[in-house]
């Protein structure tokens, strides 16, 4: 097996000491904060080692190779970028908590995403379709590695999917913007230029985003292990359950017990190491 550890440089004698823990063979560079430790053992001390330093660990088989996977599918709202789009919308609106609050229960499983997004859309009722305009160039922001992530992906022929419970009126943008294949997303009702506080259509909910995963796996041919899914939210569980890694990126603690990996501490574009 082999040891990935990323997230911020560390000193040479801490890394001759993480050499030294595992027994690894060897060790490659990865980029800035970023190592491979080779032919490691595993040792029940790394977590605490990781965890004291601010680092993310992963182990990682010999045999994996991103040039072997076929589909990439991620999450938007905090994970391919930063903010969750419903929470700033709210704040242009003065009722930001009362939305946030939603939002945070819905991503911890404690309430029914359908539920919830309906409550916090309601919430919206009359603004302005401006205010998107406003979100979108005031603060909405890449995750950091986003682009290198996706646009490594492209490079390699991988497909990406783009499968959000947010709204279209951003995955089109993102999907613009970064190239990405193919996305989905709810799509709010608007009428005389103000925002209805509806959604036009079925709500994407966590069972909805499962299905896009699967549908377009089988489009394309993919495996179910030449797929990989990234999320942050007890929405995004079913889809990343239907992959075969799954990353929960800077994620609830429900998300990053079911997951294959975690990235707590690296950008996105650490997915990339998960890989030979």
């Amino acid at each position: 097996m082999n040891l990935v550890i990323q997230g911020h440089p560390i000193s040479r004698d801490e890394l001759t000491q993480l050499v030294a823990l595992v027994q690894a063979n060897h060790v490659i560079d990865l980029g800035p904060g970023a190592w491979r430790l080779a032919r490691a053992q595993d040792d029940p001390s790394i977590e605490a080692f990781c965890a004291q330093r601010g680092l993310d660990f992963a182990w990682i088989p010999d045999e994996r190779r991103l040039a072997g996977m076929r589909l990439l599918a991620l999450d938007m709202d905090s994970t391919l970028i930063t903010i969750e789009c419903i929470d700033e919308i709210g704040d242009l609106l003065g009722i930001r908590g009362r939305i946030a609050a939603i939002t945070a229960m819905a991503m911890r499983g404690e309430i029914d995403y359908t539920d919830s997004l309906r409550q916090r859309v309601a919430l919206l009722a009359g603004m302005e379709e401006s205010g998107l305009e406003q979100v979108l160039e005031e603060r909405l922001l890449l995750s950091p590695g986003a682009e290198p992530l996706v646009a490594r992906c492209r490079e390699l022929g991988l497909y990406t999917l783009l499968v959000s419970g947010g709204f279209s009126f951003f995955t089109n943008w993102l999907k613009t913007r970064l190239g990405i294949d193919e996305a989905l997303s709810n799509e709010l009702e608007i009428v005389n230029g103000r925002l209805t506080g509806r959604v036009i259509g079925e709500i994407v909910d966590a069972d909805a985003k499962a299905a896009r995963l699967v549908r377009t796996m089988n489009a394309i041919g993919a495996a179910r292990e030449q797929t990989i899914a990234v999320g942050d939210g007890a929405n995004d569980l079913p889809m990343m359950a239907q992959a075969g890694i799954s990353v929960a990126y800077r994620a609830k603690p429900v998300v990053r017990e079911q997951a294959t990996h975690a990235i707590d501490h690296a950008g996105l574009d650490a997915v990339l190491n998960l890989f030979m």
